[in-house]
């Protein structure tokens, strides 16, 4: 079985595989070395591989934890064995949790040309054509712009997209909402409507997590996708044997 770690910005996600299938998962906001052990304790003696994907510095109990009881533990970066090739400039800046959406969609769809958008902390629009990776773009998440808004400005309130309401808005909180939800859903349209046209019968994946709620407003049909990170870094755990 694998153990599939994957350390966001805002909170750490862990899931186990026994093969391709996802057996379990955790979503964690405060993780810890005690909160770690417990969620891997039914799996301690069955767990022969780790992969480890963060955007932040991995903090150390998951390194001892893991080396002193997993036989072969894999660190993801733009170094690791892929699946695909990556047209980048700076390839070292590449967040790893990109690399394993990217690697995730591959494993779905590895013909033709994706469009892979992952709103999360920040929302990224990454294209993957064929076995290549082209680029892609990161623009601020819904959190983000909320927090920017009540942070850079002197009086006007933290918003929240489980506000109600209407547009144009009749009110300040309400403004709030309505700017920062409706603005990045007319982003995201925009972004399929340009690919769409670019390259007729590319597929469109969402992920990330304000997915959920983003795939109600949008105008166009995707493929919603939630798990597609700890896919991908399984599935990019096979191809990095021991």
């Amino acid at each position: 079985m694998n153990l599939i770690i994957d350390i966001g910005n805002n909170c750490t996600k862990l899931a186990i595989f026994d093969g391709q299938r996802k057996a379990v998962s955790f979503r964690i906001r405060q993780f810890t070395s005690e909160r770690m052990d417990k969620m891997c304790e039914p799996y301690k003696n069955k767990l022969d591989k780790a992969i480890v994907s963060s955007v932040r510095n991995i903090p150390e109990f998951v390194i001892d934890l893991l080396t002193h009881g997993i036989p072969y533990v894999h660190i993801l970066s733009y170094k690791s064995n892929l699946p695909f090739k990556i047209e980048y400039e700076t390839p070292e800046t590449l967040g790893p949790d990109r690399i394993a959406a990217l690697a995730g969609a591959f494993y779905h769809f590895p013909r033709g040309k994706i469009l892979i958008i992952d709103a999360g902390t920040a929302v990224t629009f990454d294209f993957l054509s064929g076995k290549t990776f082209k680029g892609g773009n990161i623009s601020p998440g819904l959190s983000m712009r909320f927090k920017a808004l009540h942070r850079f400005t002197g009086k006007l309130p933290l918003g929240s997209s489980t506000i109600k309401y209407s547009s144009p808005a009749k009110n300040t909180m309400e403004a709030i909402t309505a700017g920062v939800v409706n603005g990045l859903i007319y982003e995201i349209n925009e972004y399929i409507r340009t690919f769409e046209k670019k390259y007729p019968g590319i597929k469109i994946i969402l992920t990330g997590g304000d997915s959920g709620y983003l795939r109600e407003r949008i105008d166009y049909k995707v493929e919603y996708m939630p798990y597609i990170v700890f896919e991908g870094l399984n599935y990019i755990l096979q191809h990095n044997p021991e």
